[in-house]
């Protein structure tokens, strides 16, 4: 898993590119690093925290009876099975 979150960590995405070599020179670089001390994320990294609290799933079927099951959270902390109707 290192190895993927080097890759990721020095490529700029969808930025244009001298060539693979300055993208490999990138890589090796932060490779050296990380021995020495752990990978940092990146500053200009974001991301969202997701908390469901519905999560439907469904199955279709040719018969258009579709399987559609839904779990709800619970005030408790479980989550609650309900089959819907197609």
């Amino acid at each position: 898993q290192p190895r993927r979150q080097i890759g990721a960590a020095v490529s700029p995405q969808s930025t244009p590119i001298e060539n693979r070599s300055w993208l490999e020179s990138k890589y090796e670089e932060a490779a050296l690093q990380q021995l020495e001390s752990p990978l940092q994320r990146p500053a200009h990294w974001g991301g969202f925290i997701v908390k469901p609290v519905i999560i439907e799933f469904w199955q279709g079927r040719p018969s258009r009876l579709h399987d559609r099951l839904e779990y709800s959270l619970s005030d408790n902390g479980t989550w609650k099975l309900t089959r819907l109707a197609p």
